[in-house]
């Protein structure tokens, strides 16, 4: 398990210390429609919120509809309803989407905007964007990393007596990115 993710994460680091060197050009998808009009009478039902800037997802039917004519999924996640519209945030790794509904014309538009796979991979590495599920993965594979760091010391002190350069070298594994830090970044 360590392995395999320390490669991933090495080139993730990688690509995320010279993303201004990497080109990208962002895809973005744009989608109108406009809500049936039972749809928009739900989002100025006495049930909604009509405070400005409460949250409260969407109805579960107005949800399934979205789904059905825009092919555009939205859990139940928290929109900000104001009298005006209704404006839900859809962050992803490698991009972001948002989906704006005006209550009283029931009006919908739909962007998404996708960075391609560095980016994707790139925000996989932060974990930004990318779940609960996603946040354990990394939460387990840091442990693991840090078992796999702590056991390896164990092993290096088992051989160091054969091999005098050891304890140097670990050294500097320390102390170089300390003194990178403590004289160039400011």
């Amino acid at each position: 398990m360590c392995l395999i993710g320390l490669l991933l994460f090495a080139v993730t680091g990688i690509t995320l210390n010279n993303a201004g060197h990497i080109g990208a050009k962002p895809k973005v998808t744009t989608l109108e429609q406009t809500l049936a009009p039972e749809m928009t009478a739900l989002l100025n039902a006495p049930s909604t919120p009509k405070a400005d800037k409460a949250a409260a997802p969407l109805p579960v039917s107005l949800r399934e509809w979205i789904a059905r004519a825009m092919k555009v999924e939205i859990d139940a996640r928290d929109a900000e309803w104001s009298p005006q519209e209704v404006y839900v945030s859809l962050p992803r790794p490698g991009g972001d989407a948002w989906l704006r509904i005006d209550r009283e014309a029931g009006r919908i538009e739909y962007e998404r905007t996708d960075r391609g796979w560095v980016s994707y991979f790139n925000d996989l590495h932060k974990g930004r964007s990318t779940g609960t599920a996603w946040s354990w993965f990394l939460d387990v594979f840091s442990v693991s990393c840090l078992i796999f760091s702590i056991t390896g010391l164990f092993i290096l002190k088992m051989h160091a007596g054969n091999r005098p350069t050891t304890w140097p070298l670990v050294g500097a594994g320390l102390v170089i990115p300390l003194l990178l830090a403590i004289l160039f970044i400011h």
